[in-house]
């Protein structure tokens, strides 16, 4: 692993911890492998029960247990569930979401930039439950009408966990009316609003629409670039096949990338499954990353 670029608002005397868990969030590696639960809140129940997807996908539990499974993912959810599950669950890691909305109306009147609980309460409840929650996640809807306030409670967030040692992943979303939130140059806007607010990580979306592959990779390289020292991590997307996720994934890391967010394609399918999906993930991400 190569070494870690130390933010200066890591303080000295948490230098260590910030190491440490950057490690567990990568799986001593550069990159990570986020297996995505906020969508509990964010998309209600609507990715976890129906046609295609798999009945053990009906309980919470099932994110902790492909988490497990997968032996080097990372489980990105909320408190009150990490609350609930972890203390069956103590030898994964965790990233934990601060912020949330649910689909229920339209968009454009919720106002998820405050936060659900602060920094300082996922200090506290780590130190509590010996857990390894590793770091803290964080929604911004770019364009939206409460940017400014998203804006804000991000950055605050990010230097008060910086301080705290722990990592920071932004899920950074350009969206509202008039705005292509697929288009390249867009999300290379994003990633950029993410290195400057000091995200470690940043959760993006990729062209997976766009028809010629090997173009569009090449294309992405702008979001790269932007976001320079904040590592770029790709949206799974909708549901696809294995071997879809798999290539996609592959040219996504030759591109520059340094990881993948994996919800649904994860969690609707089945233990077994899931399982022999994530074997695959691990072989693209930390082969040679040890």
């Amino acid at each position: 692993m190569k070494k870690i670029n130390i933010p200066l608002d890591v303080p000295n005397s948490k230098i260590k911890e910030f190491e440490k868990n950057y490690q567990l969030s990568t799986n001593n590696s550069e990159n990570m492998f986020l297996i995505a639960g906020d969508q509990k809140i964010e998309h209600l129940n609507d990715d976890f029960w129906g046609i295609n997807i798999s009945p053990e996908d009906a309980s919470p539990e099932h994110l902790f247990k492909i988490t497990k499974a997968s032996k080097g993912g990372i489980l990105a959810t909320n408190l009150g569930l990490i609350a609930k599950y972890g203390k069956k669950y103590k030898d994964i890691p965790y990233i934990v979401k601060i912020n949330a909305k649910t689909n229920i109306g339209p968009n454009d009147e919720k106002d998820s930039s405050q936060v659900l609980w602060d920094v300082d309460d996922i200090v506290k409840f780590k130190k509590d439950s010996k857990l390894k929650i590793t770091g803290i996640g964080y929604t911004i809807y770019l364009g939206h009408k409460h940017e400014g306030q998203m804006l804000r409670a991000a950055a605050q967030a990010i230097f008060k966990a910086h301080q705290n040692g722990l990592i920071f992943v932004l899920w950074m979303y350009p969206r509202g009316k008039g705005i292509n939130e697929n288009d390249i140059h867009t999300i290379a806007g994003g990633a950029g609003v993410a290195s400057s607010l000091g995200a470690d990580f940043v959760k993006v979306k990729y062209p997976y629409h766009l028809k010629n592959r090997l173009e569009a990779a090449e294309k992405y390289k702008e979001v790269i670039q932007a976001a320079g020292e904040t590592k770029i991590i790709c949206v799974g997307g909708s549901q696809r096949k294995e071997e879809d996720i798999i290539d996609f994934l592959k040219l996504q890391i030759k591109t520059g990338t340094n990881g993948i967010a994996i919800g649904r394609n994860m969690h609707q399918r089945n233990l077994k499954d899931s399982k022999v999906l994530a074997d695959k993930i691990k072989n693209v991400l930390f082969k040679s990353k040890k």
